[in-house]
């Protein structure tokens, strides 16, 4: 517990929460209700599809923080004909003095192994493993959802909307609101987009750093790469979210996840 509420004493995730906070409260008791009108029906509608949005938002993000990324199982021990391939396979881990599954990777930050590691992210202060990437998925899905319904508030608002910029503090809101929004929009979105990419591949972003040579290596000689773990895009989604397409959006349904230490392996 007391790991879990250190992970929130962090500049850049309070940085986060507060442009959150900003951003959810700026579009709906300002924007929307200069705009719509708070109390229309279509005022209603829409504050109530961009209120989802950012509970949602904050919650996939809570969760994502305070979920361990995943650890290495207590006395881990591979196979002996594992233990002696150095590509996708066990290896030993100089820094624990220990083996370590497949995909695991030793984070220099928390010092520690983390299964499945696709990176680690100072703005949830903790890595992104096996045991949190849905969770990550989710909050950057939502993240780009809400800031792109956000930016259409309030150029909307902007649009049809007189506005008396004469007073200074006002051109500095809404200049300062503008930057703000169409940053959470382009970061959040070009991050969803990139994870959408290795979940079509099942890959992480370390291995797809790492694989860059055998993809210039197979381009070269005229052939496809492929990640050993890409399984089909579908099967791919199902090893991520579950195979209970209900549950797909709910971050704590992690039930079908395994100890993180084997993967199965594209037989093509």
């Amino acid at each position: 517990m007391a790991e879990k509420k250190h992970r929130l004493v962090s500049v850049p995730l309070l940085s986060v929460i507060c442009s959150m906070l900003y951003v959810y409260c700026s579009t709906v008791f300002i924007f929307l209700d200069e705009w719509l009108g708070i109390g229309t029906a279509s005022g209603i509608l829409n504050a109530i599809i961009f209120s989802w949005l950012a509970f949602m938002t904050f919650f996939s993000f809570f969760v994502a923080v305070l979920t361990d990324p995943g650890s290495v199982p207590p006395f881990f021990a591979p196979a002996v004909e594992d233990a002696r391939h150095d590509s996708g396979d066990a290896v030993y881990c100089e820094k624990c003095c220990s083996y370590k599954p497949p995909r695991t990777h030793h984070c220099r930050v928390c010092k520690r192994c983390v299964l499945k590691m696709d990176h680690h992210c100072i703005w949830i202060n903790t890595c992104v493993g096996y045991k949190n990437y849905k969770s990550f998925v989710i909050f950057a899905l939502h993240a780009s959802l809400g800031s792109c319904y956000a930016m259409v508030i309030f150029v909307s608002n902007l649009m049809q909307k007189e506005h008396d910029f004469g007073i200074v503090s006002a051109k500095l809101f809404y200049a300062l609101s503008g930057l703000v929004i169409l940053s959470a929009s382009l970061s959040s979105t070009s991050l969803f987009c990139w994870h959408v990419y290795l979940l079509a591949h099942n890959m992480t972003t370390i291995e797809y750093r790492g694989a860059q040579k055998d993809r210039w290596l197979a381009n070269r000689s005229g052939q496809k790469y492929r990640h050993p773990f890409d399984l089909g895009f579908f099967q791919n989604l199902i090893l991520i979210f579950g195979p209970n397409m209900l549950k797909w959006f709910c971050p704590t349904a992690v039930g079908h996840l395994g100890d993180g230490t084997q993967f199965p392996i594209s037989n093509d």
